[in-house]
């Protein structure tokens, strides 16, 4: 992995603000950092300066660094010392101490950046009062924050970072193994895509639910021709919204299924939204039991006539498609267990061979996960997608599972990588078995399967799921996952089920 230069130089530049504090005692004093590649560490004595020129000066390598970039690193440690710090910084991480997440966050950076003379804080309190006292001192810069932080020496290793990039290839080297081994899907028929561009209605609804404070807000999406009677609920993952998968709803709806997508509150894009401006913080770990209750929620809401009145739609057979934490709620209401026993033996080894950016959200639900267990069984079938489940779930529930699931990963997905997340999980689960599958999309992203209401290209993953549900709801339709011909040309579709 490279290290930019302007990167090794803003690593520099944070740690370098620590030498013009006015109380030495609490300074940090000596910045050291190791080097990807090169495996070695360079340590500045930051109290010998006073100033981002003296600290050039005082050392050769910054030297030729600054001579080389015609003094564009002294330019640029100087910029980065007096930028200011966005307003709501410190409200975010006074709003964030003692959050699982937040402390999740802090103990994955605590592997980079570690503070010497000062013990390991993964509440954020010690960011909180640097940051007060900075904001307190009309000092609200990078300088001012450093300025206040505590301790004798900061430590920054990129050789870790580097571990870090190495890992997450070899968390996709099976999936992509597996992958050349298969065969693609024989791509969509253009006529079944055309086919959403019309042939059904949006509407926006809210439903009052007894396990949160406002009413939750829904979007619907009806066929304006003939329905099947089937519902399908999609739900959304972090800081998302229900816009993002409206494409996948309009293929269904197009071929007769009613379709709501909630919006989950407690995780949404709106809360994340408010998080960023300081007003509220991380997402708790109690969302984990909320987020399948609002599934359900939807479906009681159809079932009583609060929402699609009228429109004979079945609640006793339902599907579930889920992206990343929708994704994850989806497997809770299809019946796979949840425990607490992985989390708790695996989150705190930051040297875990499986450990992905994922795990920082999964181990914040440490606290909820033995009451994640939420089966509804009124829903038959689910289609997941980049599921974060292999610290959560219990493999061995997976045969006892009532819902059959399909489950799809992108081979480049650096989010919720697809070995461990995916071809593990699935092979410890017996999947061939238990009625599972698993389709490997070539190329794809935590990012690039959405199907966004103003996406210029249609929904890689629509064909897949209309051909799933329409198998596991018994609807004879174009679509068959059994029959094929649910693949794409841009992101080659791979079932790798019978080669785990």
């Amino acid at each position: 992995m490279t290290v930019s230069l302007s990167f090794r130089v803003r690593l520099l530049t944070a740690a370098v603000a620590s030498l013009l504090v006015a109380q030495p005692v609490a300074a940090v004093e000596r910045l050291t950092f190791t080097l990807p590649v090169l495996d070695e560490s360079i340590s500045l004595d930051l109290s010998q300066a006073t100033n981002a020129r003296e600290l050039i000066d005082s050392n050769p390598d910054l030297q030729e660094l600054d001579r080389a970039g015609d003094g564009s690193v002294l330019k640029l440690i100087e910029a980065l010392l007096t930028a200011p710090l966005p307003e709501e910084t410190g409200s975010i991480v006074r709003q964030s101490v003692g959050h699982p997440l937040f402390e999740q966050l802090l103990l994955v950076a605590s592997e980079l950046v570690e503070v010497k003379g000062l013990p390991a804080d993964t509440s954020g309190q010690m960011l909180s009062e640097a940051l007060a006292a900075a904001y307190r001192d009309d000092e609200p810069h990078l300088l001012g924050f450093l300025r206040h932080v505590p301790g004798d020496e900061l430590s920054m290793n990129l050789r870790v970072l580097a571990s870090y990039a190495q890992r997450l290839r070899a968390n996709q080297d099976d999936a992509r193994s597996l992958v050349q081994k298969g065969t693609a899907a024989k791509p969509v028929s253009t006529s079944i895509v055309d086919a959403a561009a019309s042939g059904w209605m949006r509407r926006q609804r809210s439903i009052a639910v007894q396990h949160r404070p406002q009413p939750l807000q829904v979007t619907v999406i009806s066929p304006t021709g003939m329905s099947n009677g089937r519902l399908v609920v999609i739900s959304h993952g972090l800081w998302d919204a229900p816009s993002s998968f409206e494409g996948w709803a309009y293929l269904l709806a197009a071929n007769g299924y009613s379709v709501v997508l909630p919006r989950h509150p407690g995780s949404d894009s709106r809360q994340q939204e408010s998080l960023l401006k300081g007003r509220q913080p991380p997402p708790a770990s109690e969302e984990l039991r909320l987020r399948p209750m609002d599934v359900s929620a939807v479906i009681d809401a159809v079932e009583n006539g609060s929402v699609l009145a009228g429109a004979l739609v079945q609640t006793d057979s339902v599907a579930v498609v889920g992206h990343s934490w929708g994704a994850t709620a989806a497997l809770q209401l299809g019946g796979l267990q949840t425990t607490s026993r992985k989390l708790s033996s695996r989150c705190q080894d930051l040297r875990d061979p499986e450990r992905n950016l994922s795990w920082v959200l999964q181990c914040s639900w440490l606290t909820g996960a033995d009451q994640g267990s939420l089966a509804d069984q009124r829903v038959r079938t689910a289609v997941v997608v980049s599921p974060p489940l292999r610290l959560l779930f219990d493999e061995a529930s997976g045969p006892s599972m009532h819902a059959k699931v399909l489950l799809v990963s992108g081979t480049r997905d650096w989010v919720v990588p697809s070995d461990p997340e995916a071809v593990v999980p699935l092979r410890e689960g017996q999947p061939l078995a238990n009625g599972h599958r698993i389709v490997l999309a070539s190329g794809g992203d935590h990012f690039n399967l959405w199907a966004p209401v103003d996406a210029e290209e249609p929904p890689v993953l629509g064909p897949l799921i209309l051909a799933w549900i329409n198998d596991h709801l018994g609807i004879s339709n174009s679509l068959s996952f059994s029959a094929g011909g649910w693949g794409n040309q841009r992101v080659p579709l791979v079932d790798v089920t019978g080669q785990l």
